[in-house]
């Protein structure tokens, strides 16, 4: 029995291309929704909170902020992995199979080369380092400057902003890479 279409290494790799390609936009659209529901998640706390003037909620924020951060930086660092990989060992074996010059994924090196990219990443840092470090980290101050600091949560919300400072030094780590 005959196959109507040769399996070859080129076509595997291409194949492997468009199923990572699905794979980074998928991510892409999942870590961009993670910083809007983080934004939402957080104003509804900071709302029930100062309706209820109970300034423990605050407390809650953190929590949002290190769970949801953490999510948005292990995707985002799995979209520049992506990247990475097609530039690096993907789109050079291509262009070697099919003796191609230069860069086979033109995109992939193209908006590499924008000469905003480098404003445009820092200020994505800076957003991210407020949404998922300066947003929790002033609820925490608020706490500490409330009459509901008690004993168990005064060490809770230390333990935050532990977590908290490793989050943003994650966060830094990753936008130098």
């Amino acid at each position: 029995m005959a196959a109507t279409e040769d399996v070859t290494e080129g076509r595997l790799l291409l194949a492997e291309y468009d199923s990572i390609k699905e794979e980074q936009k998928t991510r892409i659209g999942f870590r961009d929704n993670l910083l809007y529901f983080t934004l939402a998640a957080a104003t509804a706390v900071l709302a029930v909170a100062a309706q209820t003037r109970q300034a423990q909620l605050l407390l809650a924020v953190p929590v949002i902020c290190l769970i949801l951060g953490w999510t948005y930086l292990v995707n985002d660092e799995k979209i520049s992995a992506v990247g990475r990989y097609i530039h690096d060992r993907l789109g050079p074996r291509l262009a070697e199979l099919s003796g191609a010059r230069g860069a086979v994924f033109g995109w992939e090196e193209y908006h590499r080369s924008d000469t905003s990219r480098a404003t445009r990443k820092r200020l994505q840092t800076a957003v991210d380092l407020f949404t998922y470090l300066a947003l929790p980290t002033t609820c925490v101050i608020a706490f500490w400057c409330s009459r509901a600091v008690q004993p168990l949560l005064l060490i809770v919300s230390i333990v935050q902003m532990l977590t908290l400072a490793v989050l943003g030094w994650q966060f830094l780590r990753y936008a130098e890479g």
